[in-house]
Order: structure tokens, then sequence, then C-alpha cells
């Protein structure tokens, strides 16, 4: 396999802990500052795959750099700095307990939900004799629970409210930002020939304002479809072209395996780490326009903890 960072045990200063998701590894600094390496780790069905994937984590960071400078302008985010392609540090803010989701299609797990005969996803009526892969009249805020271990759960805006997870007034502005967001990357993505067919948002709080944080319109957050040729796959009843990880998801389902327990993840090829990591690239080319430029990775973590030091020695 090529030469993937899938940990690392940095010990900077001023590091108060080290909190490690299913793919970045944050550290704080000082109750100040986030330094969140965007590890080439991949998951699915909410668990961490074997393999690293080549340039995955480069490929993630940059695109939400990108995204989050491109709607600072809707809702201010945490990004302060990008000293490392696979590296970001923020502002420090205290996350709310939920995601929101966003989606403009039927499709994922919500077109699982509805094919089992759902009607409603997280409070939100779907209408009947709708097709996989359909688009939404107007887009769907399906939030879900942030779970530390296990399944994040769909979770409806009331039962939010009721349980005192988000106030009320505070989870009106995190809809707001949310429409807004998609609006924007749907948009940009548009231009770019790309449909964006769903994502999710985070956010966090800082001093009382509320902060956009983490990753925005990657592959792991997001779905995208090909603007050209979308309607007539539809027509036929054809599958569309996607980039995004779902296609990951597809590949563990035909292998016998959708994260429940006892199931085992099937071998992880060569050559399929590989088209993945192709699939992540074509993605970061599709929706920027921009050659992607690898990284030198002889040696990842090296370079990536001179980066950071070298940063904040400022």
């Amino acid at each position: 396999m090529k030469k993937t960072l899938v940990k690392t045990e940095f010990q900077l200063p001023g590091q108060i802990s080290l909190y490690k998701g299913k793919v970045r590894d944050v550290y704080n600094i000082n109750d100040e500052l986030l330094v969140m390496v965007v590890s080439d780790r991949i998951s699915a069905f909410d668990v961490v795959l074997p393999e690293g994937i080549p340039y995955k984590g480069q490929v993630l960071n940059q695109i939400a750099a990108k995204f989050l400078d491109a709607t600072a302008d809707i809702v201010p985010n945490w990004k302060v700095a990008v000293p490392d392609p696979m590296v970001t540090v923020g502002k420090f803010c205290e996350p709310f307990p939920v995601e929101m989701i966003i989606r403009g299609y039927l499709t994922g797990s919500s077109w699982r939900t509805y094919k089992k005969g759902a009607r409603e996803i997280c409070g939100v009526p779907i209408p009947d004799c709708m097709k996989e892969h359909e688009r939404f009249a107007e887009p769907i805020v399906t939030p879900t629970t942030k779970a530390t271990e296990g399944h994040d759960e769909d979770i409806s805006r009331e039962d939010i409210i009721k349980q005192g997870l988000v106030s009320e007034a505070d989870y009106e502005v995190l809809e707001k930002y949310t429409r807004a967001l998609f609006k924007r990357g749907t948009e940009m993505a548009e231009k770019m020939g790309l449909i964006l067919v769903d994502t999710k948002y985070e956010f966090g709080k800082k001093d009382g304002k509320i902060y956009l944080i983490d990753e925005i319109h990657t592959p792991d957050s997001s779905r995208y479809f090909y603007l050209e040729g979308y309607q007539a796959l539809q027509d036929k009843g054809e599958a569309q072209k996607q980039l995004s990880k779902e296609f990951v998801r597809e590949w563990l389902m035909a292998n016998g395996f959708k994260g429940e327990t006892g199931q085992e993840v099937p071998e992880m090829t060569e050559e399929f780490v590989d088209s993945v990591s192709e699939r992540y690239i074509e993605l970061y080319e599709s929706i920027t326009g921009e050659k992607f430029e690898k990284a030198d990775i002889s040696n990842v973590a090296a370079r990536i903890e001179k980066n950071i030091l070298s940063y904040l020695k400022i």
C-alpha cells in the first residue's frame, strides 16, 4: 500500500487534549485553538476501515478550506490558517451536539428508509410515489445526534428543542445558516457541472457567537451527482454517477458488509484503495476546477508535525 497517514501522536506546545474522530485528530491548544489533522482514514457505516486512502486527507482539508472561505460572508467559521495540506488551525468552539443534514434529493440512507415504507424523516413528511435520486420540491433538513460511539441517530427539530440539545432560538439560526450554505454550495457546484445532492454541517459557539466548524462540502460530508445526464438517467430509471463516499458503501454492501455486529470488513485490495483515491482526487478537480497537486508523502507525519510547530511559533 502507498504511504498514508492513519494516526498521529503529536505532543504540541500548549496541548490540553487530543480527540480522535473517525477521520480527524483534533488537538486542543490552550482552549484557544484547535489543530485539526485530516488523516487518510476512511469510514463507512460508522466503522473505520482498515486501510488508509492516499491523498484523501489532503483532498478533504483543501476542499473544506476553499468552501469555508467561499461562505464566510454567510456565517463566520472557525478557520484561522492551513499550515499544511492536511491541517486546519481554527478557533476553539463548543460544538452543538447535533449535525445539520440537508437533502435536496431522495437518495442514500433517506432512500433506503423510504424504500422500507417510511414517509417521514426526522419529522419531515415525504410524498408518496417518489423515485430514487428524485429531487425534493424544496431541500429538507434532517438532523442527527452526534454519537461519541456507535451510530448517529435521526432526530426531529421538535425533539432537539424538547430534549434541550439546542435552544429554539439557536436552532432557528442553525437551520437558517444550513439552508443558506446549501444554496451557495448548490450554486457553486452547478457552475462546475455538478449537483450538490445532500450534505451535513456542524456548528459551535464561542463567546456567545455561532460559528460553522469542521468540514464543508467535501466528499465525506456531501454527495454530488453529475449535472449532465442526470435527467436522462432518471427517466431511464438508471443509477446516477456519483462523486461521494456512497460507492464505498455500495462496494462494502456488495461484499456482505453493512456495519452490523459480527460482520468482518472485506479485504481492501491495493487496486480498490487506489480506485478510491482516484475518486477523491476526481471530486477535488471537479468541484474546484483546479488540478490537484499531490503533496510529498515520503514521510507524512514528519512533514505535518514540522509545519504545525512552525505555525504555532508565530
